[in-house]
């Protein structure tokens, strides 16, 4: 006996195309025959300082536990999270990744009848999420690329419960001030729950972007979104964590699974997080990349987006998967950004001075070739 079972899955997975990541080392590596030690990956924003020591050395200490289960709990990451953030425990939830925290609130806030507000050129995974469990995505057209946050609130209608906003935003870089988040959140309805994915808040210092926490107590229906994958350079453990009132904590906690953070990335989060001369090496670092890619674009003669994350997207002026192919052919890896409705850009991750110039030169030579 056989089905059909792409039709017999849910109406919204059906529409759905897999989640597609940034091309793999050793793929491209076997694709075209190039040793893998020689390709530059610049495609997924990963910080390329490698792991905090303090993070390495945490793990090393948690191997020999590897037969036992995590703390289901998390118990020592959230309580370093609640001081640092200003929080109690109860309203810390961690997930396996951010984007864990994101399809948390989908499964527990979305539903056949119901829809998600998000702006267009926004993470891929908030429409994923939204029609994964069958709800409506209202797509808001992008203002300078960035959230029309006006209009976002026009979108929000009697069957809105989530908005999802990205500060900054991934793939563009964009991002909006404190005073416009708060003008926001003063006019949503009380019972839509506002996602704001703040992924990237650690590259910012200062007051260059708001800090989602700090409109925490003035807003219930508020949820902050992070993660360990970026800044604090554990891409590969998968650890995120969202930061919001207890009641919506113990409701994204009701459908979590059990033990989604494993021991390794509970005790690397933990060192990591207290690591501070770390996250300041990866601010610098991505400070003086963004710079050096700003540059050489200039002087290409190429625009941009200009960015608050550790990528930036350009612009080439034309259809850039030839290039993006070209670029391939020369062993660096970047990020085609056509499926976010800009198909002249190419998401370009900050990399070492040695790889940013070994981007710009490899893109100098495929540019030439017209």
């Amino acid at each position: 006996m056989s089905g059909d079972f792409l039709a017999l899955a849910q109406p919204g997975v059906q529409q759905l195309s897999p989640y597609v990541p940034g091309k793999p080392v050793d793929e491209l590596a076997r694709e075209l025959d190039i040793d893998p030690a020689t390709i530059v990956k610049l495609a997924s924003n990963e910080n390329p300082l490698g792991a905090s020591p303090k993070a390495l050395a945490a793990i090393r200490e948690e191997l020999a536990e590897l037969t036992r289960y995590p703390d289901g709990n998390g118990f020592a990451l959230k309580t370093l999270l609640a001081e640092q953030s200003g929080v109690q425990l109860d309203q810390v939830t961690l997930g396996n990744g951010s984007n864990d925290i994101l399809e948390l609130v989908a499964r527990a806030y979305l539903a056949p009848g119901l829809n998600a507000v998000f702006s267009e050129h926004a993470f891929a995974v908030y429409p994923i999420v939204t029609q994964a469990v069958g709800a409506m995505a209202h797509v808001v057209p992008a203002k300078d690329w960035g959230h029309d946050l006006p209009a976002m609130l026009q979108a929000i209608d009697d069957n809105t419960r989530v908005v999802f906003l990205a500060n900054p935003n991934n793939p563009t870089g964009t991002w909006f001030s404190a005073e416009a988040l708060n003008e926001f959140l003063q006019d949503v309805p009380e019972r839509v729950l506002v996602v704001l994915d703040e992924a990237y808040i650690e590259y910012a210092e200062g007051s260059e972007l708001p800090d989602g926490v700090e409109f925490l107590s003035g807003y219930p229906n508020l949820l902050v979104s992070r993660t360990f994958s970026k800044a604090y350079g554990l891409a590969a453990l998968r650890v995120g964590y969202g930061l919001s009132s207890a009641v919506v904590a113990d409701v994204l906690n009701r459908v979590r699974q059990p033990f989604n953070v494993n021991s390794l990335a509970l005790a690397a989060a933990c060192a990591a997080l207290q690591d501070a001369d770390y996250l300041a090496e990866s601010r610098r670092l991505n400070d003086a990349g963004m710079l050096q890619l700003q540059d050489g674009f200039r002087a290409l003669g190429l625009k941009w987006i200009p960015s608050k994350g550790n990528f930036i997207a350009v612009d080439l002026g034309r259809v850039a998967a030839p290039v993006y192919q070209g670029l391939l052919r020369e062993g660096v890896i970047v990020r085609p950004v056509a499926n976010y409705g800009m198909p002249n850009h190419l998401r370009i991750t900050i990399g070492l001075p040695a790889e940013n110039t070994r981007l710009l030169e490899a893109l100098a030579k495929v540019l030439a070739r017209g």
